[in-house]
């Protein structure tokens, strides 16, 4: 994963994290896909529910693939 982010950030000239939204949040694909499918289904959960869930499945994804 460190590689991945030390190749972004040649290629696009950050840090390969996105910039804070303006209420100082920071959304990544993970957390707008979620959004995405809650606004499909009609679930509206609160901003940190979503924030934990994003979270966990990201510890989980990157303690399987190192």
């Amino acid at each position: 994963m460190d590689q991945l982010k030390g190749l972004a950030s040649k290629v696009g000239g950050g840090s390969g994290e996105q910039k804070p939204a303006a209420g100082g949040e920071q959304k990544d694909y993970v957390d707008k896909g979620l959004e995405a499918g809650e606004k499909k289904f009609g679930v509206n959960a609160p901003a940190g529910v979503n924030e934990k869930i994003t979270d966990q499945g990201r510890e989980m994804l990157e303690k399987q693939t190192g």
